[in-house]
């Protein structure tokens, strides 16, 4: 980089992704841009410029000076590699212009924070980032981990799952060869936190979703069932609704099913076969 490469970057002043500052003595300023450069759109950070009068000062650069640069970036979080340029001022000797450039956001990636608190640009300006902003960055690059049914399930304890229901899917599991026989005399609780349907202690919303017997926040736990007359929706001759539990759904529908499926059969050698 060269002193022209730095008039032409300031020509226009400050903007959304130049800033601007006299000297170090503005670097914790001066970060709080560079972590809001890297959560918008990136940018310039320049040291050695007048703001507004576009004066080129430069400053004195010391082993010191480099030190105390290199101190403030690694407050920047997650970890960033800053090229740091040093470039000669005009008319000033002994004085260096200091410039950094911060790359962009990329949507999915951890977002970025200085000294523990996230900021962003807003036009020129640079601002404490909202904590709905925040949140959905960060469920963007964890969407396994802050997905629905990972989160703590509401108003649902332990003593509202069903043993009975946990054990009997365990149980398949073992027939099927898909867990260790172990899992069968396990505490309740360990076996829960195994199968990763506990948050801190605490049912989460697929241990709710599989077993809870307590379904009264979820509207969505629910099955509606008919039987229509002839190919259209136009008329039925059976209507259900059920709610519960992932199995108690799954056992009302199948008892629909079967309800209203003919089951034929027919003996072949001694054995009878069976058709729905």
């Amino acid at each position: 980089m060269t002193i022209e490469d730095i008039k032409q970057l300031i020509s226009k002043d400050e903007h959304r992704q130049l800033e601007l500052k006299k000297t170090t003595g503005e670097l914790k300023d001066g970060m709080h841009t560079a972590c809001a450069f890297l959560n918008t759109d990136g940018g310039w950070l320049i040291i050695g410029i007048a703001p507004g009068s576009l004066k080129i000062l430069g400053q004195e650069v010391t082993d010191n000076t480099q030190r105390e640069i290199a101190q403030y970036l690694t407050g920047i979080e997650p970890a960033v590699d800053v090229k740091v340029e040093y470039v000669d001022a005009p008319d000033r000797p002994g004085c260096q212009v200091i410039a950094m450039y911060f790359n962009a956001f990329v949507w999915g990636h951890q977002p970025y924070t200085y000294d523990s608190r996230p900021y962003y640009k807003v036009e020129s300006t640079t601002k404490l980032m909202p904590r709905e902003m925040f949140e959905e960055r960060i469920r963007a690059n964890k969407p396994q981990y802050y997905a629905w049914e990972r989160q703590k399930a509401d108003r649902v304890a332990i003593g509202d799952l069903n043993e009975e229901r946990v054990r009997g899917a365990i149980r398949l599991g073992v027939e099927r060869g898909r867990m260790m026989a172990s899992a069968m005399t396990e505490p309740f609780e360990k076996v829960l936190d195994k199968l990763q349907l506990l948050n801190d202690g605490m049912p989460n919303n697929a241990a709710a979703a599989l077993f809870s017997t307590n379904i009264y926040e979820y509207p969505q736990f629910r099955l509606r069932m008919a039987r229509f007359h002839g190919t259209d929706k136009n008329e039925f001759i059976d209507n259900q609704r059920a709610e519960g539990n992932f199995f108690d759904l799954l056992d009302a529908g199948m008892a629909f099913f079967f309800k209203h499926l003919s089951l034929s059969g027919k003996i072949v050698g001694f054995v009878r076969e069976e058709h729905l």
